[in-house]
């Protein structure tokens, strides 16, 4: 998968909970605002956590996983 040159790719597949959201969070506090996140993950558990991590700290999840395949959030900081 390629991602865009201003879109920092956060790949967590094969970790399970709490590694996703864990370096999901390292990676918003090294990001400039207004950079754009791509976090992958195959954890089903990710589904319910990267929109609380989100919500919490303030992050828009531009686009996230719509149906059962492998978890692909996309996410921006404000």
């Amino acid at each position: 998968m390629t991602t865009p040159a201003d879109e920092i790719l956060v790949d967590a597949r094969g970790h399970r909970c709490p590694v996703p959201t864990l370096r999901l969070r390292k990676a918003v506090e090294q990001a400039e605002a207004g950079q754009r996140l791509r976090l992958l993950a195959d954890d089903p558990l990710a589904r319910i956590d990267v929109p609380h991590l989100a919500n919490s700290l303030g992050l828009v999840i531009l686009e996230a996983p719509a149906d059962g395949g492998a978890l692909n959030f996309l996410i921006q900081k404000p």
